[in-house]
């Protein structure tokens, strides 16, 4: 069975938010995203792959196909294939997501 620590595993930048890969397979991953006050994933889409951020720690803004709205601690957010989606940190303190996607855009779909 492989586990991972959701606390240990964070990093930050001061230049940009960072991604620290949990786990991978054929068909999902599973990221923690760790911001620094202001910082910002802007907005992008995936076509055929759905999205799932989960606040673990901190405040964030998050868009999706223009709807915007502030999530703190175990809240969560879909974006769907093909949704305009992004996360901005508006708040003084470091924002932590741990983040979900499926299928798995970076693996080859039979």
């Amino acid at each position: 069975m492989r586990t991972v620590s959701l606390r240990e595993p964070r990093k930050f930048s001061p230049d940009r938010m960072q991604k620290v890969g949990l786990f991978e397979t054929d068909h999902c991953f599973s990221d923690l995203y760790c911001f620094e006050p202001g910082q910002v994933q802007q907005l992008h889409s995936h076509e055929g792959a759905d999205k799932i951020y989960v606040v673990l720690e901190g405040k964030g803004t998050f868009t999706v196909d223009g709807e915007r709205q502030e999530l703190s601690p175990e809240t969560a957010v879909l974006a769907p294939s093909g949704s305009q989606h992004g996360v901005e940190n508006t708040s003084s303190d470091r924002l932590v997501l741990l983040v979900f996607m499926a299928p798995n855009p970076n693996k080859a779909q039979a």
